[in-house]
Order: structure tokens, then C-alpha cells, then sequence
């Protein structure tokens, strides 16, 4: 931790009390001062709802201490004001350091059963009836930062995401654990849009999605000594949806296991977009009983039917080197587009193998329309994979 020459301490003498106001009221003041801190300290609970944050007056590289826990207020009346699609975002900050040991739990039950709990005649919890599950809120969102670190702290039971980085540059995320249930819907451990530089290294996610995302506008992303299980798997997409154009580069993915998960390491777009998806790297990569360990789809639909379309985002440049360990479906599955095909793919080393007596339907690896190369060892072999360009 830098060193702060102003403390700006905040905390609670009551569990459970609520503590919006007076979180903004330190996060103001500790913005008018250099190297200041706002901590959050240990054995605290501090009952937040909706609240931004804003370093449009701050002076550049504050600290965000949370060694307590900071719990997301399930009150109707803490969502009142019209659709809130974040509930801890930091906007416009520069040299934001978010650290500590402590926890920021988002009480993601709540929304995700849609229901509530009887009897509680402190607080009215949120009903969906009346919020809305398709309104489920961020638990962090960073957007428009620069130069912001967040290590050591855990988000857990997040509505939604747990952690967005929209609009950032040179973002550092290191030893943070992220954890809700492998049947939380939509719960994305870290989602990325709109942002370059972002390092993601030495850290866990459980979750009911993709455990990071990589959406739009990203490039110079290096993801490095991750655990991610149970969840989705680390995606890149999916892209180009309602015809969108999209650009992804400089995506590497080094050193990380998947345990569990739907899918392992996997690149998904929708029919009728455009733009590119370009220069990827996926090393050294572990799997245990993932369904699907290397999967490129270019007919991705989240719903029970999609129309067919011509159009398509470009897949270009994708390496697998060194993808091993065992699956319960399928190898790999690269199920690129007839109007783009997907080109430059590169495997080598790869070693993956059924889970044996599993009770699992197997099936071997499926290509379509993917041009590139192997380097043996590849087991199974991938031999849909078709030689040269397209």
C-alpha cells in the first residue's frame, strides 16, 4: 500500500447500519486531498446502496482500503429511483487503487430467485414484480479510469456482473477473488468493454457465467495465473450482436485452469455482424472435466432460435499452444461462418482427453470452416481443420 498523507477514515458503530451517505461524504473529501485513503475497516459491515463515486474534482491516486465488508442494500426503497444498472461504480478516476482484505457481497439471492423473504419488517427486499430481474445491477463498475489497480479484496453473490471495466486504460487486476454459485444467472466474474492494457493475473473466480469476458474495444489484454471454476469459461464475445461492428486484438491467455466449467477457453459471435476478432493467444491451459475445452462459435444464440444471416465477424490469428486435460462432451468445437470463415488457427500441443466413466455422451472434434495449422502433438487430432487460407 502507497504511503497516504491524509487518512480519510470512514466507519460504522452499528451493524447493518446504513452508510451511503457517509461513504460519499469520505469519498468527497478524501478526493480534495493528495494521496489520500478512504478506509473501509476491518470487522465492520457497512450497508450501501446504489453509489457513484466520481474523480471528475479528485486529486489523482487515491486509495479505496475495504478490510470490511461492504453489503449491498436490498430495500426497495435504496432502488427506487428509476433503473439502476451498477451499484458500486467509480467514474472518472485516475490512479484509483481498490484494495484490502475485506469483502463486497452484493446479496445476488435476492434478485436471482426473483422473490422475497416473508416476515422481515426492517427492510422490504426486492420483489421482481416490482424491479425486475432484467434490471439486476453491476456489483462494481469501473468506467472512464485510468491507471487503476484493484488487489486482494473478494466480491461475491453479485445480481449481476461482479466486476466491469467499461472506457478504461492501463487497468491492473491481481490476488482478487470472485465467488457466487455455478447457477447465478448472467453473474460474470470480471467483464471487460471499451479497454486497453488491462492485466488480469493471480486470481479466482466462481461464478454462473463467463468467468472474464472480453467484449468491444479491447486490446493489450494479458490474462495470466487465473482459476476459474465453476462458470462459463473466459470468453472473448459474445460480439456483433443486432449487427453490430466490433473490434477485439492482442488477446493472451497464459497459464490459467478451468475446473468444472461449460466451456474452457472460447471466442463467441453473433450472425449479421462485422469487424474482427485478431492476434490471439491461449497457452498453457488447464482442464478438468470442462465440457467443451476450445470452442470458436460464429453462430452463437443465446435464445431457442436465431435468424440466419451472411454477415459475420472475422476470426483471424487465434494460436492454441499447450491445452491439456479432460473433457465430458467435446474436444473442440470451431464452428466458424461460410461468408468469413475463420483463418490463421494454430494448434499445437494439445492433449485432451474424455473423462472416463463419467456416464458422459462423447463426441470427437467438429470444424467448420476453419483453416490453419497443427503441430503434433494434437490429441484427438484435429483433422477438420483445413490447411492454408480460405
Amino acid at each position: 500500500m502507497p504511503p497516504s498523507s491524509s487518512p480519510c477514515c470512514f466507519y460504522s458503530s452499528l451493524p447493518l447500519r446504513p452508510s451511503s451517505n457517509a461513504l460519499a461524504d469520505a469519498w468527497s473529501a478524501a478526493c480534495a486531498v493528495g494521496a489520500s485513503t478512504v478506509l473501509l475497516p476491518a470487522s465492520y459491515v457497512f450497508l450501501v446502496g446504489p453509489i457513484t463515486f466520481t474523480g471528475d474534482s479528485c486529486v489523482p491516486n487515491m486509495v479505496f482500503q475495504v478490510d470490511g465488508t461492504i453489503l449491498a442494500h436490498t430495500g426497495l426503497t435504496a432502488w427506487r429511483s428509476g433503473v439502476v444498472t451498477q451499484w458500486l461504480q467509480f467514474k472518472n478516476v485516475n490512479g484509483l487503487i481498490i484494495q484490502g482484505c475485506g469483502t463486497v457481497d452484493g446479496q445476488g439471492s435476492h434478485w436471482w430467485s426473483g422473490g422475497s423473504v416473508a416476515g422481515d419488517t426492517e427492510m422490504e427486499l426486492l420483489d421482481s414484480d416490482r424491479v425486475g430481474t432484467s434490471n439486476r445491477p453491476t456489483a462494481v463498475r469501473v468506467f472512464q479510469g485510468a491507471n487503476v489497480t484493484m488487489t486482494g479484496i473478494t466480491i461475491r453473490n453479485s445480481p449481476r456482473f461482479h466486476l466491469t471495466f467499461d472506457t478504461c486504460r492501463a487497468v491492473e487486476v491481481h490476488d482478487v477473488s470472485v465467488s457466487s454459485p455455478g447457477d447465478s444467472p448472467n453473474t460474470d466474474g470480471i467483464h471487460l468493454s471499451s479497454s486497453v492494457g488491462v492485466s488480469i493475473h493471480r486470481s479466482t473466480i466462481a461464478c454462473g457465467d463467463d468467468c472474464i469476458s472480453i467484449q468491444d474495444g479491447c486490446s493489450d489484454v494479458f490474462i495470466r495465473s487465473v482459476h476459474c471454476g465453476p462458470g462459463h469459461g473466459i470468453s472473448i464475445g459474445g460480439l456483433g450482436k443486432d449487427g453490430a461492428s466490433v473490434v477485439v486484438s492482442d488477446v493472451t491467455v497464459q497459464d490459467v485452469t478451468l475446473n468444472q466449467t461449460m466451456t474452457g477457453i472460447r471466442i463467441k459471435t453473433w450472425q449479421g455482424g462485422s469487424g474482427s476478432v485478431k492476434n490471439v493467444r491461449f497457452s498453457d491451459v488447464r482442464v478438468s472435466a470442462v465440457k467443451t475445452p476450445i470452442v470458436i462459435d460464429q453462430y452463437y444464440c443465446d435464445h431457442t432460435t436465431c435468424t440466419n444471416q451472411t454477415s459475420a465477424v472475422a476470426v483471424a490469428g487465434v494460436a492454441y499452444q499447450g491445452v491439456a486435460g479432460t473433457y465430458t462432451e467435446r474436444p473442440v468445437y470451431l464452428a466458424c461462418s461460410d461468408t468469413a470463415p475463420c483463418s490463421g488457427i494454430h494448434l499445437e500441443d494439445i492433449e485432451l482427453a474424455p473423462v472416463k466413466d463419467g456416464g458422459y455422451h462423447l463426441h470427437g472434434p467438429f470444424c467448420w470452416k476453419a483453416y490453419g495449422d497443427q503441430v503434433r502433438p494434437v490429441e484427438p487430432p484435429v483433422d477438420c481443420v483445413m490447411a492454408g487460407a480460405p
